[in-house]
């Protein structure tokens, strides 16, 4: 069974959106619920093609694949929580956008497979992500990652929970013994070569994942200075404050949702503890070639 919505008043916070903290947790019961059925849904659909392989794939543009897998997923998620709330808005990396979202005080934002290219590639780091926000701020995130059954959830006022176990970030302070997770294709590319010596990088998939991964204390920080989509992110940014982390743009701005421009100018997600210091570092080290 999983743990009960037992509001935690007394959680710590980060300098992420606090709006809304002392929240009942009871007026979102219904929309976490639904929100791991649409989770565990498409979590079966992408599992059935991980095993079974030879599915089509597509491209939106360069280094972006989209499969069979992301659509079918996407189609699952929307058929379980469009109808039930028809008042909230709708944004999801597969669904073509529109301005109505923009009249919403609730959305979905939603990203059916974050980290396709590790689901290509066979490597079991991408995840299901969805998120709800409030007028701007991300109430709601479950993520997903159907291959290892990992369920990482949070909901306004009831932390963050792995599975049936509550978790936190982690409480390091030295940034030189921390863990950061960093994309593959920018490790690969060398762009996370400036850092040698400053922290310890751990090559990760899928966005979403990866602040997952820190909320859940299973690593102290990530980050990136490439330009990410709200989709990739809420989930995240929900877990990582209800975890007492902090989550800001890569110049140390706020993160606002439900924009008309869903692009976003890097992230930097941490245990709050390090904040600080990864603010001095990650905007300014310069590219390796």
């Amino acid at each position: 069974m999983e743990e009960s919505m037992t509001p935690d008043h007394g959680a710590k916070r980060g300098v992420a959106p606090r709006i809304g903290a002392n929240a009942p947790a009871d007026n979102l019961t219904r929309e976490l619920a639904l929100a791991k059925k649409a989770a565990r849904a498409a979590g079966e659909i992408l599992r059935g093609y991980w095993r079974r392989g030879g599915y089509e794939i597509g491209s939106k543009g360069h280094d972006n694949p989209v499969t069979a897998a992301d659509l079918e997923a996407d189609r699952a998620i929307k058929k379980l929580l469009r109808d039930p709330f028809p008042g909230y808005g709708w944004l999801s990396e597969e669904t073509a956008d529109n301005d109505d979202r923009l009249k919403c005080r609730r959305v979905w934002i939603v990203d059916p497979l974050d980290g396709t290219k590790e689901f290509i590639k066979g490597i079991p780091e991408f995840a299901v992500a969805i998120a709800l926000v409030e007028d701007g701020v991300p109430v709601l995130g479950v993520t997903y990652n159907p291959i290892k059954r990992q369920m990482y959830w949070a909901a306004r006022g009831v932390g963050c929970h792995l599975n049936t176990r509550r978790v936190r970030v982690t409480r390091k302070r030295t940034l030189k013994r921390a863990t950061v997770l960093a994309s593959r294709s920018e490790t690969a590319r060398g762009e996370w070569r400036g850092f040698r010596g400053m922290l310890k990088v751990s090559p990760t998939g899928s966005v979403a994942y990866k602040l997952a991964m820190v909320a859940a204390g299973k690593a102290d920080a990530t980050f990136t200075r490439s330009p990410k989509s709200e989709w990739d992110i809420a989930s995240g940014a929900a877990l990582i404050i209800e975890a007492g982390g902090t989550i800001t743009d890569i110049k140390g701005r706020e993160i606002r949702f439900n924009q008309r421009n869903v692009k976003l100018e890097g992230l930097i997600a941490d245990n709050t503890a390090l904040h600080a210091a990864l603010m001095k570092v990650a905007p300014h080290t310069a590219r390796m070639p």
